[in-house]
Parts: structure tokens; sequence; C-alpha cells
């Protein structure tokens, strides 16, 4: 399979062939850290950043266990019980999908369900070579995820960290959606009218 994608270049654990096609796809952001370390919360108040700021935001959550979205006892469910390789479920609102899959797929493999957001935060896959930002809290007694990859850009934390990269506090979301915009969106900014818009 070849999938067209923008601005990476190198996949860890992907067989295939993805090349990069700048008006097809929007940004892709990880949010990494521990678990409890409060990637949800921060993921959360970005989204509810960037729409305030006019972005349609995409959103990806990596789950190494396994999970179950459908209703045990549902027509959609029972669709899926009875062999049905994908499952879809329709609305006037909302489209759902549940298929199966051979292997654990890469944020940039999943873009092509993307099509039409300005950006897409991904709550996980600390190890994809992506652009991310680490969710880092001393007390829970567990090591940085990420402090020495080369595609950190920033990491939050309530710590004073002597990190090569900008620190923000869980309480500034406001200041790291700037950042984000202006990490991931520079052209936008060097536009006076886009740079009001963004808050940059």
């Amino acid at each position: 399979m070849t999938v067209k994608i923008v601005s990476y270049s190198k996949i860890d654990g992907f067989a295939g062939d993805i090349h990069i096609e700048k008006d097809k796809h929007p940004p892709v952001l990880c949010i990494v850290g521990f678990s409890g370390s409060g990637k949800t919360t921060l993921t959360v108040g970005l989204v509810a950043a960037l729409r305030c700021r006019g972005m349609r935001v995409g959103t990806i959550k990596h789950d190494v266990h396994g999970f179950e979205m459908d209703q045990r006892g549902k027509d959609s469910w029972r669709h899926k019980q009875a062999g049905a390789e994908t499952t879809i479920i329709t609305s006037p609102f909302q489209i759902g999908m549940v298929m199966d899959v051979d292997h654990d797929h890469h944020p940039l493999e999943i873009l092509p369900l993307m099509r039409g957001m300005d950006i897409v935060l991904v709550e996980g896959f600390k190890r994809a070579n992506l652009p991310k930002i680490e969710v880092f809290r001393p007390e829970n007694q567990k090591p940085p995820v990420c402090q020495e990859d080369p595609y950190l850009m920033a990491v939050v934390s309530s710590s004073l960290l002597n990190w090569d990269v900008p620190r923000y506090s869980p309480d500034d979301i406001e200041g790291l959606c700037t950042f984000i915009l202006l990490r991931l969106f520079p052209e936008s900014c060097e536009d006076n009218l886009s740079r009001q818009a963004l808050g940059c």
C-alpha cells in the first residue's frame, strides 16, 4: 500500500512505501508520556484551544491493550460478532467504524481517514518518528520517555527541567497552543491576518 502524507519521511515499524504530499493530509503531533502523566487532560485542553482558534482538529488514541467500542447486544455489535470484518454505523450526525486489522497501524496510515482536518493530535505512539510533546511528572517516579528524542518539540511539566526544549506549565494551554501553531504552521503566522487569527 502506498499512502501520501505530509512532511515526514521515515516511519518506524511500517513495511511499506509512504510518500509525502503536502496538500492532502494535516500535520500530526503526538502527545506522549507514561500512564497517569496527564496526556488525555492535555490533549483535551489542546483540542478545545485549537477549536477556539478556528482549527478543525482530529484525534487518534493509541491503545496497545486493545479496546471494545461497540455495545454488547446492539445491532452493529451483532453484525461484528457474526463475522463481519468491518462494521460501520451511520447517522445524520456521526459515523462510527470497527474494523479488524492485521497490525498496529502507524498514525500516518490512518491519516486518509482524517481528510478535512487542519491538525491531528495523537495520544501515544511515543516511539514514532513524528513531532511530539511529552507530559512529564517527576512525582510519578518514572523516567522521561522522549527527552533525547530529536522529534521532541516541547515538554509539559509543573517542575523546572533542564531539557533542550521549551517547557510549558500544564495550566498554560494557550501558550502551548500558540507555540504549536508557530512550529507547525509558520507560513500562516507570517501573514499578519493569519497571525491575529492564530494568536501568534
